[in-house]
């Protein structure tokens, strides 16, 4: 009898236990079960590019069936789990609920945003966390603009031409640097916008931006960001947010009718219904074979796993790709190992770099010690996604994409809502 194993998550670490899981492991001795909500992964550090127009929302996805040729993919949401009987609940997309029963289990259920009890955040701000994020946001800065063209009354205008981002790590400043970019070019189509201005401002409740950075290079951002008239606030909260403006801790109102949330991240909600032990975060408790504690069959990676990080005594890693692909690699090999392939190994990898692109063909980029800014950064930055890219085809279309948009500038149209089509209105009546 096989082996059955089931991955619940299909981001970078699920994606990639599962593809070494197929190299690992021949097909008649186990089957590997893939649970994830959509049928793709989400290259999620290309989201930027997405949102700003360099890149075609669909090129920033990989599908998963098309890269697994020996995983069973099921399309749902998990619900809940009991390891002590090695159970999975699933609600498949067609609405049923059904039970995975498995022999090894690896959560890799990845995280949301993050959100804290401030007015008006939940009903007036969004994210930039998935690819329907992205999209929507590229509509609304064209939406905006649209409105604020047909608009008379100066103040009202100025709403609808305010940007605020909240939370400055990649996410944040790299967001922000693309759709300004975007904006700065779309703008050129709406004269009365043009004449009027645009005001973007960045929001941070530390000292500094891009904390992940070392500070020269947080400090050059920052300056980037300045130079092109972005509002750079650090040391700064927002106290609340309505329709038409946020208001800042040192008490400043900002106008504006798009305020963006990309102040951290916490586990998917679904982690809190397997039945395992967590952290004060939300994340799994793990060993540094990933396993784990209090369960020999259950394993924990990526962004909802408290892995602890050999870099920094007593700390988790960071919720990166590059951390969730390695984690997802080795418990690969230690699932395998378990079930009699091979020996455990502990997870060891220390960050090699980081790279964050800032718009204007200029990015900050720090590998092996070295620091990297302005044009130098944003190629490396640009080979390091394009290497990371699972498949041929998916890395020239991101070739295509960026060659298209360098030469011709950024596509100002709104892709709409991908996926929803528009309802049919009732027919007349023939009979008459």
């Amino acid at each position: 009898m096989a082996w059955r194993i089931v991955i619940a998550g299909g981001g970078f670490g699920g994606f990639y236990a599962a593809r070494a899981l197929e190299r690992l492991l021949k097909a008649n001795s186990a089957e590997v079960t893939l649970v994830n909500e959509a049928n793709f992964m989400l290259y999620t550090p290309l989201l930027p590019g997405a949102a700003g127009a360099t890149l075609d929302p669909r090129h920033v996805v990989v599908p998963l069936r098309s890269q697994l040729q020996h995983t069973d993919l099921v399309i749902g949401e998990v619900t809940g789990g009991d390891p002590a009987h090695c159970t999975l609940g699933v609600k498949r997309i067609d609405g049923e609920q059904i039970e995975l029963v498995y022999d090894q289990l690896v959560v890799a259920l990845g995280s949301v945003s993050r959100t804290l009890p401030i007015p008006g955040l939940a009903e007036h701000a969004t994210g930039l966390k998935s690819l329907s994020d992205a999209t929507a946001l590229r509509n609304r800065v064209l939406t905006c603009m649209d409105i604020a063209e047909s608009l008379k009354d100066p103040a009202k205008r100025a709403e609808y031409l305010g940007f605020v981002f909240v939370g400055a790590g990649y996410a944040g400043v790299e967001g922000l640097a693309e759709l300004q970019d975007f904006a700065a070019q779309a703008i050129e189509l709406y004269p009365r916008c043009r004449a009027e201005g645009m005001r973007w401002a960045l929001v941070e409740a530390k000292d500094r931006i891009m904390q992940e950075v070392p500070k020269g290079l947080s400090e050059f951002a920052a300056r980037e960001l300045r130079t092109r008239g972005i509002s750079v606030r650090t040391e700064t909260t927002v106290k609340e947010i309505t329709e038409r403006d946020a208001t800042l801790s040192d008490g400043e109102r900002i106008p504006a009718r798009t305020v963006v949330w990309t102040a951290g991240v916490k586990p998917s909600p679904a982690v809190g219904k397997l039945g395992l032990l967590l952290d004060r975060s939300g994340r799994v408790m793990v060993d540094r074979t990933m396993r784990v504690e209090g369960f020999q069959h259950v394993w924990a990676i990526g962004d909802c796993a408290a892995v602890p990080d050999p870099a920094r005594q007593g700390q988790a890693c960071p919720p990166t790709a590059q951390h969730a692909i390695r984690q997802g690699r080795l418990v690969a090999r230690n699932v395998a190992a378990a079930l009699g392939n091979g020996r455990m190994r502990r997870f060891r990898y220390r960050t090699k770099g980081v790279v964050a692109e800032l718009g204007h063909n200029k990015a900050v980029a720090l590998t092996l010690g070295v620091r990297w800014r302005g044009l130098p950064a944003w190629f490396i930055a640009r080979t390091y996604h394009l290497l990371l890219m699972p498949g041929m085809g998916r890395k020239l279309r991101l070739l295509v994409d960026w060659n298209v948009a360098l030469l011709f500038g950024r596509d100002t149209s709104a892709p709409g809502r991908l996926g929803s089509p528009t309802p049919l209105q009732e027919g007349d009546d023939l009979d008459g």
